[in-house]
């Protein structure tokens, strides 16, 4: 039995210049998060952490529960811990089962100022929030809610040694914007549906790119951290481009060109395969229909389509997965089809994000 990754949170810095969700702090008030967990195991430990954090974090207490029933959180054995900025700490082991598909609720009372949070920012799921001491109360009182998952990076499950895992590595398209709040209809929940052994772990950020930082580091710069540094890694699914190609945009620069954005795509298929990692890249969604200013440009889409062509072409991945046509308008192919459009061109309803996960499931001769 080994430790492998059940759950992963990338996260990002408050103090960030593009921000598509208020930043926040906490202090004296407990926070509740619902983690679900691609994969499970007879024992668990959590992950926190304050990778942006400019000062200590200080945890006063938590409890985590499961079907199982509900457990204290210790860190070296102390119920408190401090984290010191940009690092990360991972609890004692936990004596209560987790299946795959289960939720994990997650307690943690701040009892200092924390200064702003690193967090996930547009998660697809909700945080309940508390004044006071609650991590061991069945419900909160009179809490708040926020779409957000904070101070959380992952949970790792005790399984098998011989168990595959896949991380998801992208922007939105993997976090689950457009999919419905709570549900746990991103495309990651869907492929893991699909498939018949181990599992996929989602390290998507909304608004990420895969050359420039912001939204969150690049995929060039946060490949070691969010997916060689995973345990029981040997897999990585890719997609990344929309954001290179659309933010800069809102931000009156001229989009990535194809040769940037097939040079990053090459070294991250480089990078994998000297970790021994098979990876897959999917096409880059359509986005001509974005509703937001300065996404949706000639320019963009024209390197879209260039780009496109280059990954149904190259035998650089092990494998390529066409996304951009399982959701594509087929009459209007840079437009997302209407019946799969979550409202704002640019992102997948539940619908959408189950076609885009049997895009990857239709090629599991990968797994």
């Amino acid at each position: 039995m080994i430790w492998t990754a059940g759950f992963r949170s990338a996260v990002i810095s408050p103090y960030e210049q593009v921000q598509l969700s208020e930043p926040r702090g906490f202090a004296d008030q407990t926070v509740r998060q619902a983690l679900y967990l691609a994969g499970g195991g007879q024992r668990f430990r959590i992950r926190l952490t304050n990778r942006f954090g400019r000062t200590a974090l200080t945890v006063g207490a938590g409890s985590v529960a499961t079907d199982s029933g509900q457990a204290v959180l210790t860190f070296d054995g102390a119920e408190k811990v401090s984290i010191a900025p940009g690092d990360e700490v991972v609890g004692d082991p936990i004596d209560l089962p987790v299946a795959a598909d289960a939720r994990l609720v997650l307690s943690l009372y701040f009892p200092e100022e924390t200064g702003l949070a690193t967090y996930a920012h547009k998660p697809a799921e909700v945080a309940h929030i508390a004044h006071g001491n609650h991590v061991t109360a069945p419900t909160l009182p009179a809490s708040e809610q926020v779409e957000a998952r904070f101070y959380v990076s992952g949970v790792d499950v005790l399984s098998p040694d011989a168990t595959a895992i896949a991380v998801a590595f992208g922007d939105s398209w993997f976090e689950g914007v457009g999919s419905t709040i709570g549900a746990n209809n991103r495309s990651v929940d869907f492929l893991n549906r699909r498939l018949d052994k181990g599992w996929v772990v989602n390290q998507g950020i909304a608004g990420n790119r895969l050359l420039t930082d912001e939204v969150g580091e690049s995929a060039l710069g946060r490949f070691d951290r969010d997916v060689l540094s995973v345990p029981g890694t040997t897999h990585v699914l890719v997609h990344f481009g929309i954001n290179d190609l659309g933010l800069p945009g809102m931000l009156g620069e001229p989009p990535a060109t194809t040769d940037a954005l097939v040079a990053g795509l090459t070294s991250l298929a480089r990078r994998a395969h000297a970790a021994d990692l098979k990876i897959l890249a999917a096409t880059v969604g359509p986005f001509a229909g974005a509703i937001y200013p300065g996404i949706s440009t000639p320019a963009g889409l024209a390197v879209r389509r260039e780009v496109n062509d280059w990954i149904r072409g190259t035998d650089v991945f092990d494998g390529v997965c066409d996304v951009a046509a399982a959701v594509a308008n087929p009459d209007a192919p840079d437009y997302i089809d209407p019946a799969l459009d979550s409202g704002d061109g640019m992102h997948l309803n539940d619908d959408g994000a189950r076609l885009m996960a049997n895009a990857f499931a239709t090629g599991a001769a990968w797994w």
